[in-house]
């Protein structure tokens, strides 16, 4: 894969990812260069490696000179087999999320993001019947145990409820166990973090294995959130820091939150904006291009990482 420009910065994670799919990877830079120059180094790095797709990553307007000849590329023979791709088709058929500019400059692409048609609530609302008689059988077996190793490291309230937002803006009480000491906010809001000092030992093991996530079947069984979907956020971090930096932050609410979602098994755990704004392109990837298939990847990737003890 040629890579032409840096509008899009890809993380650790995502070049991992690439370099498991493509073999050879470079880049070229195009701001403020000649076209001519351009062109050169194009042709340089194909003479030398084997492409068979050329990623255009630019903010600025491309040259006509250099649409010419990369559209030239493809009347070649020993060229033409290779793909040219812009960055916002590349990050959806190849890192599955969608493109968000950091500068706000182009956001035509929420044309295309829409709420759930009535055929896929149907389809949802199945998902999750089914989710609740099994996730009520498992709350139902696991919350004497909770309950037990809780009052031993941290006695008091076996629940934790914290207003979260949900479907079109409106709060609700989300409910887990209990995984921090009870004074855990006496210095005020503020994001939980890897190796937390407010989590005891046992908070710490649920919180991994997301057993503290599973009272959150009560929610379900309200109508307030779904076995899958973006993750509820809290109100006062949304308007606080969200929505200054991400303004159409929002947009994930016109569909049910979740206990799990593609943006928990695609993204490592994060506390900062730049997190904030990445799992957003999972969790508008996942309202584009909701299918059961997806649900079901979803579900299969979530078990893998309870498994791994990955979960946060």
């Amino acid at each position: 894969m040629l890579i032409l420009g840096k509008k899009y910065n890809f993380t650790t994670l995502e070049i991992e990812r690439l370099n498991k799919k493509f073999n050879n990877i470079d880049k070229i830079i195009y701001k403020d260069r000649d076209a001519k120059e351009v062109i050169a180094d194009i042709e340089s790095v194909l003479e030398k490696t084997s492409f068979t797709l050329i990623l255009l990553n630019t903010k600025v307007k491309v040259d006509d000179e250099i649409i010419k000849y990369l559209t030239n590329l493809k009347f070649q023979e020993k060229y033409k087999n290779i793909k040219i791709i812009s960055i916002e088709h590349f990050l959806e058929k190849y890192l599955h999320k969608c493109y968000i500019p950091e500068d706000n400059s182009d956001l035509h692409y929420l044309d295309d993001i829409q709420g759930f048609t009535f055929f896929q609530r149907v389809q949802k609302k199945i998902v999750d019947f089914i989710a609740i008689f099994f996730l009520f059988i498992i709350f139902v077996f696991v919350k004497y145990i909770v309950n037990k190793k809780t009052q031993q490291e941290s006695p008091g309230d076996l629940y934790f409820k914290q207003l979260r937002v949900g479907l079109h803006n409106k709060e609700f009480n989300c409910t887990k166990f209990r995984s921090m000491n009870l004074d855990a906010e006496k210095d005020g809001v503020q994001f939980a973090s890897q190796n937390d000092t407010r989590v005891f030992a046992w908070g710490e093991f649920i919180r991994k294995t997301r057993v503290d996530e599973i009272p959150q079947v009560l929610n379900i069984i309200k109508g307030e959130m779904s076995i899958i979907g973006p993750r509820p956020e809290r109100k006062y971090w949304i308007e606080k820091d969200f929505e200054k930096h991400i303004p159409y932050y929002n947009y994930r609410h016109i569909v049910k939150p979740g206990i799990t979602g593609w943006a928990q098994v695609m993204y490592p755990y994060g506390a900062n904006i730049e997190d904030a704004r990445q799992k957003l392109m999972y969790d508008l990837y996942y309202i584009k291009y909701w299918s059961l298939w997806l649900e079901i990847k979803i579900v299969y990737k979530t078990v893998l990482v309870v498994l791994n003890k990955q979960g946060v």
